[in-house]
């Protein structure tokens, strides 16, 4: 029977947090950032999952594991960014239908996988395959359009944050 590693109290109050550590990057494990806002960045995974569109938005205020570990202020702002970048990945992407999830449950730091999902996708009607037999090898997005992407979403995104502040 599984359990939660020996650490992971130590790990969900931040000891060697990898998303604390790497500060607020324009890179990240491949992925490019396409939006640095308050109190988040966003960042267009180029990785393996195949899935055009996937974004990861990660808190980037002090050390937190979960939402409710915020002030009603700071969750507020940090759905709001989550929101502008969702908007804009429907808008660029068009899929059948966005998912958010915060899990935490591999790196306990606030963070919000956006996937968008298409009718062609592996796993239409539950949550996406990758996301939960990561294991499966998908090929990388193709590299001329994913910068084609990054910079067409980092347009979208320019001076977002202004107009909600």
């Amino acid at each position: 029977m599984r359990t939660w590693d020996a650490d992971w109290e130590e790990r969900r109050a931040g000891k060697s947090c990898p998303m604390c550590n790497e500060g607020r990057p324009d890179e990240t494990h491949g992925n490019a950032r396409i939006f640095a806002g308050r109190v988040s960045d966003a960042y267009l995974v180029h990785g393996d999952v195949g899935q055009p569109g996937y974004t990861i938005a990660i808190w980037r205020g002090r050390h937190v594991a979960d939402l409710t570990d915020l002030t009603d202020t700071d969750a507020a702002t940090y759905l709001r960014e989550v929101v502008i970048v969702a908007r804009a990945l429907e808008s660029h992407y068009k899929p059948a239908k966005l998912n958010l999830e915060m899990l935490g449950n591999t790196v306990p730091h606030l963070h919000t996988h956006i996937v968008p999902r298409y009718v062609t996708d592996d796993s239409p009607g539950e949550p996406a395959r990758f996301m939960r037999q990561p294991d499966l090898h998908r090929d990388p997005i193709p590299d001329a359009g994913f910068h084609r992407d990054v910079a067409a979403l980092r347009v979208a995104l320019a001076g977002t944050v202004q107009k909600t502040a």
